[in-house]
C-alpha cells in the first residue's frame, strides 16, 4: 500500500481536503525560511480539525527544546528532521522522528539505517535549500541504494500526479511526499489534492 504525506498545509480547506481525501499524514512547515512557514498557534487550530491523518511538523536545525515544545502545542505526531541533526539530537525530542535526506549530497543509506528515526525521507538536493524545491533526483540511479534503506521511506521532490505511479512502480516506497505539485498561485489547491489522492487510489487498488 502506498501512503501519502501532503505537506506545506496552511488553510483549513487544505487540511480538510486532505483529510477527507485519504492523505495518511499532513505536514506543517515550522521553518521559518519557508514560505509555507505555519505559526505553532495555527497549525495546533489546524490540527484540530484532522480526523484521520497523522500530524508531522517540519523543522529545520531547530533548538530540541523548542521543537518539543511545538509538537506538544500542535499536538504531532511525527517531528520531521530536515536539516543537519545528529542522532543525539533526535533523541531528545518526544516524538517519533521522520529524517529527511537529500539525495546527491551525500547520501548513505547505512547513515540512514543507523539513524534513530522511524522513517526515512529522500528529497532532492539543491544546494542551499533545505528542501520543498519541487524538484526530482534521478530515479533510476537512487533507487538500488534507496532499497538497500531498511527502515519505511518516504519518497520526496517534484512528486506529482503525473509521475506518482512512476515513483511508486520504480522505489516501492511505504510512501510519497507532496507539496509544491498541489498549488496553483503558490497555494494549495483543493482539486489538486483531491485529484493526486485518487492516483494514490487507484495505484493502491491495483497492487
Amino acid at each position: 500500500m502506498l501512503r501519502a504525506k501532503l505537506c506545506g498545509m496552511k488553510t483549513k480547506e487544505a487540511v480538510r481536503a486532505a483529510d477527507v481525501a485519504g492523505a495518511d499524514f499532513i505536514g506543517f512547515i515550522f521553518w521559518p525560511g519557508s514560505r509555507r512557514f505555519v505559526a505553532p498557534s495555527e497549525a495546533a487550530a489546524l490540527g484540530r480539525g484532522i480526523q484521520r491523518a497523522r500530524k508531522v511538523g517540519v523543522f529545520v536545525d531547530e533548538a530540541p527544546q523548542r521543537v518539543c515544545e511545538i509538537a506538544e502545542l500542535a499536538r504531532l505526531d511525527y517531528i520531521q528532521l530536515h536539516g543537519h541533526e545528529d542522532a543525539a539530537y533526535a533523541r531528545r525530542l518526544n516524538r517519533p522522528v521522520i529524517k529527511a535526506y537529500r539525495y546527491g549530497d551525500g547520501f548513505s543509506a547505512a547513515a540512514a539505517n543507523a539513524f534513530p528515526a522511524d522513517f526515512i525521507l529522500v528529497d532532492a538536493y539543491r544546494p542551499g535549500q533545505a528542501g520543498g524545491t519541487g524538484e526530482s533526483f534521478d530515479w533510476q540511479r537512487a533507487a538500488a541504494e534507496i532499497h538497500a534503506v531498511t527502515k519505511p521511506v518516504l519518497i520526496a521532490g517534484g512528486i506529482s500526479e503525473a509521475n506518482v505511479m512512476e515513483a511508486a512502480g520504480i522505489f516501492q516506497p511505504y510512501g510519497v511526499d507532496v507539496s509544491g505539485s498541489l498549488e496553483v498561485h503558490k497555494e494549495k489547491s483543493v482539486e489538486k489534492i483531491q485529484s493526486f489522492m485518487q492516483k494514490v487510489a487507484a495505484w493502491n487498488r491495483r497492487h
